[in-house]
């Protein structure tokens, strides 16, 4: 076993905020499930990460009970669930250590935040020396508010205000940003087959 999946923040703490009715892909357990299979045919390990912030009190709380994976998708017997504080997947977890203890050398990304946690752990893995395969359809994202707009907007206000960062556009630069320089940019299609 030379590679692994990891599956980053496809939690239920996402689906608890009033901004999920604005994620670019709702249904993104369909593609990460698909690409969980075919890890899991192919005798690589699953890795799950859930993002956690402790004594905040909001739906990252580990005390909320959000802090968990979607209800439809199961880690399987033996696949390691780590939990992080950092936006990467590294910084603060025993993720390294782990592949580096299994031999894996090659690591699929797919999860929730296209541009935060995701692209994040595919620049800090890619840095470490690993082979990263970014799966785009496999991740999702919200709309980004521009910079000078209140903290406080609505979920219809920020959509509303013709400043905001669209989910493709999001995702089209993080493509860019990904490709040819820290991962292979692939689709769940291309890589399953299907």
């Amino acid at each position: 076993m030379t590679k692994a999946l990891i599956v980053i923040d496809v939690q239920e703490s996402f689906r608890a905020r009033p901004s999920w009715k604005a994620v670019g892909n709702p249904d993104i357990a369909k593609p990460v499930q698909a690409l969980i299979d075919t890890a899991r045919a192919a005798g690589d390990l699953v890795i799950w990460i859930l993002h956690s912030e402790p004594g905040t009190g909001g739906v990252f709380d580990p005390s909320s009970g959000h802090v968990r994976p979607f209800a439809e998708l199961s880690p399987a017997d033996g696949e390691p669930i780590l939990t992080k504080t950092s936006r990467n997947a590294f910084t603060t977890t025993n993720l390294q250590q782990l592949l580096t203890a299994a031999g894996i050398h090659e690591l699929t990304l797919c999860g929730i935040q296209t541009e935060q946690c995701v692209e994040t752990t595919a620049r800090v893995g890619a840095d470490f020396g690993y082979t990263i395969t970014f799966v785009t359809d496999a991740t999702t994202t919200f709309p980004i508010a521009h910079r000078s707009a209140p903290a406080d907007l609505t979920v219809d206000e920020l959509l509303a205000d013709p400043r905001t960062l669209p989910v493709a556009d999001i995702i089209s630069r993080t493509e860019y940003a990904l490709a040819g320089r820290f991962a292979t940019v692939t689709t769940v299609s291309e890589l399953t087959g299907s």
